[in-house]
């Protein structure tokens, strides 16, 4: 599938955390309740670590509590892409950034609210822009 952002593995792990680079590009999970947004309240755009894709409001975010920051629906449904994901002897569906392809977690649908779904996100994979760094409109 041609991305809007197409880097080579060794450019992604140059300019990647490790662990950032361990879920984006090689579909890792971070443990359990240690990732940074998993309990923050803070308000503003969570964006793709990896490109700046906006992908999830705070306004979204609830606690599942999961152990991983969850939403329950991308600020655009076209900034993902939804895949099949049969590992670990589990039927999922895989939450990748549209603009780069980068794996940001899993979307399920026992969540809260009309859309019922629960998008289960990794930290590492995401960073949030405050709300003071949003443009005025």
């Amino acid at each position: 599938m041609a991305r809007e952002i197409e880097k080579t593995e060794e450019e992604w792990r140059q300019e990647l955390p490790p662990e950032s680079y361990a879920v984006l590009r090689q579909a890792a999970t971070e443990r359990p309740g240690t990732g940074k947004y998993t309990y923050s309240k803070d308000k503003g755009m969570f964006v793709c670590l990896g490109c700046g894709n906006e992908l999830f409001s705070s306004g979204s975010k609830f606690d599942s509590g999961c152990g991983w920051p969850s939403f329950t629906d991308p600020v655009d449904r076209q900034n993902v892409d939804l895949v099949d994901d049969n590992s670990h002897g589990m039927k999922r569906t895989e939450v990748l950034c549209k603009k780069c392809g980068g794996h940001l977690g899993h979307v399920f649908d026992d969540g809260p609210g009309p859309s019922g779904t629960r998008y289960c996100i990794n930290s590492v994979a995401i960073d949030l822009k405050p709300e003071s760094e949003a443009p005025a409109s």
